[in-house]
């Protein structure tokens, strides 16, 4: 996974040549931006929420076709049991606070994750955000939410069990056609915040030839120009998905 620190000044968009189909962001960093400033976890969170409008704004802005946000992990659950009531509520809070709005723009709204779980009134307000917005189609917007990399494998699994598919007929396609990102192409980028190196359980089997780009930005201070490194840094990669490009 690439680094990338210092500033660099945000060029025009016409300089981007080749934009990922798909983009991929883990938003970590929310408590340390917190407590780098004396505050309250709590009070990292609610920046980290009111930077998704800029991240998406600048997202329209550079047609990103699909944006999948990492928001809420299966592990997250084992968080202490006050920080996850927060999250919680900010999540209500931001769908009742931004739901006409995405709207509006032509953002389509999906959650990807197990919905098991999920408090009933936050998952009516799910079930209504995508209804609302399902022939939407400027933005994919996929909130990955009670989400886990391997659970969505295990999911898929237990779906071609159910159906009573043959061992000898599963192959790759199989179960790219039943987790929870079915139908839309894999990322071709994925964003890490806070300058952990790693994925976390996100999307590893959609991600498998990903470009990865790790930024020490803590979530709440990445922003459009932040974004618009790491699409500099996408263009210059040479995806060669296992094989050789062209006279190399």
């Amino acid at each position: 996974m690439s680094s990338v620190e210092g500033s660099t000044s945000v060029s025009r968009p016409a300089e981007l040549m080749r934009v990922p189909q798909h983009v991929g962001i883990i938003m970590d960093g929310n408590g340390r931006w917190a407590q780098a400033r004396g505050m309250a976890r709590s009070a990292g969170h609610r920046a980290g929420t009111e930077n998704l409008r800029n991240v998406l704004e600048a997202a329209a802005d550079f047609r990103i076709p699909i944006l999948t946000l990492y928001a809420f992990s299966t592990e997250n659950w084992s968080r202490p049991a006050p920080e996850v009531r927060a999250l919680l509520r900010l999540v209500q809070r931001v769908i009742d606070r931004e739901l006409n709005e995405l709207h509006s723009r032509g953002v389509r709204i999906r959650q990807i994750g197990r919905r098991e779980g999920i408090d009933d009134a936050l998952l009516r307000r799910i079930e209504r955000a995508e209804e609302l917005t399902r022939d939407n189609s400027e933005l994919i917007l996929n909130i990955a939410f009670n989400y886990g990399g391997r659970a969505d494998i295990v999911d898929a699994v237990r779906a071609l069990v159910r159906e009573g598919m043959a061992s000898e007929e599963i192959d790759e396609a199989a179960i790219s056609a039943r987790v929870s990102t079915a139908g839309l192409p894999d990322p071709d980028l994925v964003i890490r915040t806070a300058g952990e190196m790693r994925l976390s359980n996100f999307l590893i089997w959609q991600a498998a030839y990903a470009e990865y780009y790790s930024t020490p930005t803590f979530w709440p201070d990445f922003g459009r120009e932040e974004l618009y490194k790491a699409l500099l840094a996408f263009q210059e990669r040479k995806r060669r998905f296992g094989g050789l490009l062209s006279g190399a």
